[in-house]
């Protein structure tokens, strides 16, 4: 999954796609260098970040949307707002990636059983702007399982299916260092929720911490070492910024793994 900021402020690529044809051009190069879905957003959740009117967002996603589903490519709609999701879906989106597991705006979740449509649920302590203060848990692992598998019966209980709703441990949003380790060593016990999981990773902040890479652009071989243990430990998507680099990587483990030869 190609990440796809149309944001002025997210942490590692904010402002470079706010504009629609550069983010447009950028969506078909995550694409050619072997994306297989772009993640679109128009509102930063990085630390800190403060909310984006619906409006604004609809602006800032609906135009890079259109032409990348018009182009036949699978866009997801990274937002918690209905109406955010609902314009990008009449664009052409076909997954809602919501960091608020449908907890953030009540209309959500009855418009993605209306239409049938696929949607992550990732976990978050606390609200972007907040979220990095103090986080604690009691067990973050165990913590983070049961906030998953409320929100997965929450789902269910709005109409939609089991088979279309994808979990997120939501690496970075609300838990220290310690804590994303915590999640990323145990992240198997996930699977036992029943829905295939979503891994994002990608230039965090606790790859700069422990990879000492102070800038994100920098922490590309730490985010590579982090999506290699997820996939060992059999995570189905992994949102990434650098689709060339994890491509590369999966393709040798997929190799090492399956026995597999390349032509």
């Amino acid at each position: 999954m190609g990440i796809l900021n149309a944001t002025p402020d997210s942490f590692s690529d904010g402002g470079q796609f706010l504009d629609p044809k550069a983010a447009e051009a950028q969506g078909h190069a995550l694409l050619t260098a072997g994306a297989d879905i772009l993640d679109v957003g128009g509102e930063s959740t990085r630390p800190g970040a403060g909310t984006v009117s619906e409006a604004e967002e609809i602006a800032r996603t609906t135009p890079v949307i259109t032409a990348l589903a018009k182009a036949g490519v699978p866009v997801s709609i990274d937002t918690r707002k209905a109406g955010v999701a609902r314009t990008a879906w009449n664009a052409g989106a076909c997954v809602i990636n919501d960091v608020a597991a449908l907890g953030f705006d009540p209309d959500l979740a009855p418009f993605a059983a209306e239409v049938g449509a696929p949607v992550c649920l990732m976990h978050a302590q606390g609200t972007p702007q907040t979220m990095q203060q103090n986080p604690v848990y009691d067990d973050v692992l165990l913590d983070v399982y049961d906030f998953l598998q409320d929100a997965i019966g929450r789902a269910e209980a709005a109409g939609i299916v089991r088979s279309r709703i994808i979990v997120d441990p939501g690496i970075g949003f609300g838990k220290t260092t310690a804590h994303n380790l915590a999640l990323l060593r145990g992240i198997a016990l996930f699977h036992s929720l029943g829905c295939p999981i979503l891994l994002g990773v990608s230039r965090k902040g606790f790859i700069g911490q422990l990879g000492a890479a102070p800038d994100p652009a920098d922490r590309v071989p730490g985010t590579l070492a982090v999506t290699l243990h997820a996939v060992s430990q059999g995570v189905q998507f992994h949102r990434v910024h650098d689709i060339a680099p994890a491509k590369q990587a999966l393709a040798l483990a997929s190799a090492l793994m399956e026995g597999h030869h390349g032509t």
